[in-house]
């Protein structure tokens, strides 16, 4: 199966070496440098963490709150979750601090130093009916549909997916008018962190809940979520969200994959100057606050694309912006 450092870890996964098993079982989820074979790969590290891994567990955790190659469960994930902190994996023992709503005892984790059943603690504080509850929207336009969400996320939670997005951070692209994929474009200056299945962490499965109860759609209708970064001077000039049908190579997507119905974004910082959002047809420029949103619908209620949807993300002037970005299908 592939290179031989697959093969070498598909040796110690056999011989029963744990971290073998989960750091295979990760490839062969994501397809990352292996074939993607996702139940394969979770089943891999299912047993890495039955087996005692820390990180596994963590893995678990995520692909049981998504419901990917396992039935959906927030209170499983949650075990899993508990399980990853109480073996000392950081990253798990990091979320449950920031989505706990014993903000004490949270506190006191940070710091380090706390008996391994705060882990449980934390975990029964987290108030997970809150997340997967549709937040409370302003229309600030009926057309094109515009609503904004002052309150969508904690600042905490923001500065948490950006320092995840921060190392993983490339150009950004935009979709090819004449080939089925994406390309880096002149109109596109900004740059882009992805999460697929191995990035994503329990805090992004609940935001996608959430971003899902907002927009009206399930969670398999969503795209992989962004987060983007603009620096002085970089944007995104005018375009539409939605895939032309008109146009070559957003229409083979649209065909395979449905239409790109509704655009959320979650302004995930604030200190910077300029850098709205602007609808220029309607004369529109959009700035939130630290971990409000904005969300709008990019085709009419025949399913038409919108074309009041026009839109930029215009460039900061001083300082840098950072925000969460995710598309929604009309398919799942």
């Amino acid at each position: 199966m592939g290179s031989p450092a697959i093969k070498d870890l598909q040796t110690a996964a056999k011989a029963g070496d744990v971290a073998a098993m989960t750091a295979l079982g990760a490839r062969l989820l994501a397809g990352r440098d292996a074939p993607l074979a996702p139940f394969d790969g979770a089943q891999l590290v299912v047993d890495a963490a039955s087996k005692g891994d820390a990180q596994a567990a963590d893995i678990v955790s995520v692909l049981t709150g998504a419901g990917a190659c396992t039935p959906q469960s927030w209170p499983l994930a949650f075990d899993y979750l508990q399980l990853a902190a109480e073996r000392g994996w950081p990253r798990a023992r990091a979320q449950l601090a920031l989505l706990a709503g014993d903000r004490e005892l949270a506190q006191k984790s940070q710091n380090g130093g706390v008996p391994n059943d705060a882990w449980r603690h934390l975990r029964k504080s987290v108030d997970i009916a809150s997340w997967i509850t549709p937040a409370k929207a302003q229309v600030i336009s009926q057309r094109p549909h515009l609503e904004s969400c002052e309150s969508f996320l904690p600042p905490p939670i923001c500065d948490w997916l950006i320092e995840r997005a921060r190392p993983n951070l490339k150009p950004a692209q935009v979709y090819d008018d004449t080939e089925d994929g994406p390309r880096l474009a002149n109109a596109r200056t900004n740059s882009s962190a992805e999460f697929d299945i191995i990035d994503t962490d329990l805090i992004l499965v609940l935001l996608r809940a959430r971003i899902a109860a907002a927009t009206g759609f399930g969670v398999g209708n969503l795209e992989y979520t962004s987060v983007l970064h603009y620096k002085v001077g970089e944007q995104f000039r005018r375009h539409f969200d939605f895939l032309d049908p008109n146009v070559p190579g957003p229409a083979a997507d649209l065909a395979r994959r449905g239409q790109r119905a509704a655009t959320l974004l979650i302004y995930l910082n604030e200190g910077y100057e300029a850098g709205e959002t602007e609808f220029p047809l309607v004369n529109i420029r959009y700035k939130g606050r630290k971990g409000g949103a904005l969300h709008f619908k990019n085709v009419e209620a025949s399913g038409a694309p919108d074309r009041q949807t026009l839109h930029a993300g215009l460039a900061p002037t001083r300082g840098e912006k950072w925000l969460l970005s995710q598309w929604v299908r009309d398919r799942g």
